[in-house]
């Protein structure tokens, strides 16, 4: 977040922060200063006195990524004082919790590329990988602890919803029950449940109204929801590798994903409908029947749907938050919710 600033007629200056999001630029230096904390407080917390339980921990830390969720947590932090002591340690929270996930994602899915980088599992084991996932939610539950049973209550409540969100992906849903409601209750589980924290945190620890913290934190998970949609998307309709990995990825794992549940319900009446339904509950590891699929589902109706209900979640996001005081991080939050639904085009 260090490109030059721009001052708009009328307005404040402005620069090019997170996700290619014009944002103050007076918000912009508070983020940069504060995530640079937030990055030497999580390399500290992942050392170990063991070389190697030290080394499998920093090697996600150190392949990057977009931070996302710390980023939440600070610029929900000014809806109060962004200055408060938990505001850093919080961030560093919900990003061990994110990272030990990863590993455990990676064991189950068998993985061997995260982050552009081989995976942990694939380095070493999948019981180093596994082990490096417990200390890394060890060493959140240790910071945590110091920001007050609150805060404790709330990680435990989310990290529950994780593990349930996980198990009911892997077990599917009950006979007879609604498949979409299923899906979208793991999305909401599985990746919405962090982020919300991630909002709950950030507005908690500064000191904002009770109302603020209760709007900022379901208004982050619904941006929660739109991204995991938003990439549900990419990974049919890109061309490339936008979304982190390769395009049609979920259709060869037999992952069924938004637009491929609204294939599955019926949607379409064409003569290229059944064929695409007989498709999506074979076995797509061959690669003609993986890229038949793949161009049918690219040209479906199921596509524009996907993109309405996307809209759709970005917009109820963007109605809390209109709700909230005008304040630089409100502005940037609902740009947020423009950007998760321009990046699927």
């Amino acid at each position: 977040m260090s490109n030059p600033s721009t001052e708009k007629p009328g307005g404040p200056a402005t620069e090019t922060g997170p996700f290619g999001l014009s944002v103050d630029a007076a918000l912009a230096a508070d983020a940069k200063e504060r995530l640079a904390a937030v990055e030497a407080l999580l390399l500290d917390r992942v050392r170990g006195e063991d070389p190697l339980l030290s080394d499998a921990s920093k090697h996600l830390v150190e392949a990057g990524g977009k931070r996302f969720r710390p980023m939440l947590v600070l610029l929900a932090s000014h809806f109060g004082d962004p200055s408060a002591p938990g505001v850093v340690p919080a961030a560093v929270v919900v990003e061990l919790t994110h990272l030990g996930t990863l590993y455990h994602d990676d064991v189950m899915d068998e993985a061997t590329v995260r982050r552009g980088q081989q995976s942990a599992n694939s380095r070493w084991t999948n019981t180093v990988a596994i082990l490096t996932g417990d200390y890394l939610f060890a060493r959140a539950s240790d910071l945590l602890a110091d920001l007050g049973p609150d805060a404790v209550r709330i990680q435990a409540r989310a990290f529950g919803r994780l593990v349930r969100g996980q198990i009911q992906e892997t077990v599917g849903p009950r006979p007879g029950a609604d498949q979409l409601e299923h899906y979208l209750q793991v999305v909401a589980d599985k990746t919405g449940s962090l982020i919300a924290v991630s909002g709950h945190f950030g507005a908690l620890l500064a000191g904002a109204p009770d109302q603020v913290v209760r709007t900022v934190t379901s208004a982050c998970e619904k941006i929660g929801v739109a991204f995991q949609l938003s990439d549900d998307i990419l990974d049919i309709a890109s061309e490339t590798e936008e979304s982190g990995k390769t395009p049609g990825t979920d259709l060869r794992e037999g992952i069924r994903t938004l637009p491929m549940h609204h294939v599955l319900a019926g949607i379409g009446s064409g003569a290229d409908d059944a064929r695409l339904r007989e498709l999506l509950v074979r076995d797509l590891s061959d690669d003609a029947l993986h890229a038949e699929a793949l161009a049918l589902l690219r040209a479906h109706p199921a596509m524009d749907r996907a993109r309405a209900d996307l809209r759709r979640w970005a917009e109820d996001a963007r109605a809390e938050l209109l709700t909230l005081p005008a304040i630089p991080a409100r502005d940037a939050l609902t740009h947020l919710c423009d950007y998760v639904v321009s990046r699927t085009g």
